[in-house]
């Protein structure tokens, strides 16, 4: 007896994904044995065509793009990632092809990542495609990052460099800068989880989450959780070489860059005493970190001050899903 058109496509193209506890991908759910003596951390996110990734991208990185957003959870977190279910909700004759290599996206950065799927759910719908990840990671008891606990006169740092993904997004869109080497498109279509900064930040950094939805807005949620204030120097911020020509040319794009979102880098906050620890931890997990401002007491807001030191108002602060 044939298998049902959907099984048929779990077995072609989901199953060689599978690892231990996902009983083969053919049973009603996985079994999950956490690692001795650890915690469990678990995030979601998903991930829609047209609205984070463009309908033209390779299939491959669209399967990577939807494992890193959520590595990248649990980077912030300070988290090792384990596993991970997935649901996909795919348009009606979306061709073997695509979903081949979809899957051998993420079959790569399984490896490269250390993870596998447990299961999860496959779904037709009519359009666009939907695609949702539960990321399942382990910390040591009592060790996880959070987004609470930054105090007054803490460093702000941001890993990496802020700006590239928005960019990317620019160019591939066709409005954006030239990128003849193809690395602004390559930062918006394949971020980078900073899984070994957060797990060497552990015990070091008092606050931190991942920028998604633009710096300036998720630097208010740290202020937000913290009931604390910050202020964010642009002129601080780390870029890349086509964003800090940009820069150059024209200083107002340093706000632009501050709101753009799909960066993935953490930004967290540490004791001004511990800076030289902080760059250590960074320099051990190969990522660079830059002090862009710090933490004040106060209203749980954002001051942003411009390269002559004075406040501006961002025209947005990030992106927003509603």
């Amino acid at each position: 007896m044939s298998l049902p058109p959907e099984f048929a496509l779990i077995a072609r193209h989901f199953r060689r994904l599978a690892g231990e506890g996902a009983l083969d991908l053919s049973d009603d759910a996985a079994i999950l044995a956490p690692p001795a003596g650890r915690e469990l951390v678990l995030a979601a996110d998903a991930l829609v065509e047209g609205v984070h990734y463009l309908s033209e991208d390779p299939p491959e990185t669209i399967g990577r793009k939807l494992l890193r957003v959520n590595l990248s959870d649990l980077a912030a977190m300070g988290a090792e990632p384990l596993a991970y279910l997935m649901t996909t909700a795919l348009p009606h004759g979306t061709s073997p092809e695509w979903l081949e290599e979809f899957t051998a996206g993420l079959a790569a950065d399984q490896r490269e990542f250390g993870l596998h799927v447990l299961g999860g759910d496959t779904v037709s719908v009519p359009g666009p495609a939907c695609l949702s990840l539960t990321i399942i990671g382990t910390v040591p008891p009592g060790a996880a990052l959070r987004r609470a606990g930054a105090r007054p006169g803490d460093d702000l740092w941001v890993s990496g460099t802020i700006g590239d993904g928005a960019l990317g997004l620019a160019v591939l869109q066709g409005r954006g800068p030239a990128d003849p080497e193809g690395y602004l498109a390559r930062r918006y279509r394949l971020p980078e989880p900073r899984l070994a900064l957060g797990a060497a930040l552990r015990g070091l950094a008092r606050a931190t989450m991942d920028v998604s939805d633009g710096l300036a807005q998720d630097l208010a949620h740290l202020c937000r959780a913290g009931g604390l204030g910050a202020v964010l120097e642009l002129a601080a911020l780390p870029l890349s070489a086509p964003a800090a020509a940009l820069a150059a040319k024209d200083p107002s794009w340093l706000s632009r860059l501050a709101s753009g979102g799909d960066d993935y880098e953490l930004l967290f906050a540490a004791d001004p005493a511990d800076a030289d620890r902080v760059k250590a931890a960074a320099s051990a997990a190969g990522t660079p970190v830059t002090r862009i401002g710090h933490f004040v007491s106060g209203e749980a807001e954002v001051t942003v001050l411009n390269q002559d030191r004075k406040a501006v108002d961002l025209q947005r602060g990030g992106w927003s899903h509603f």
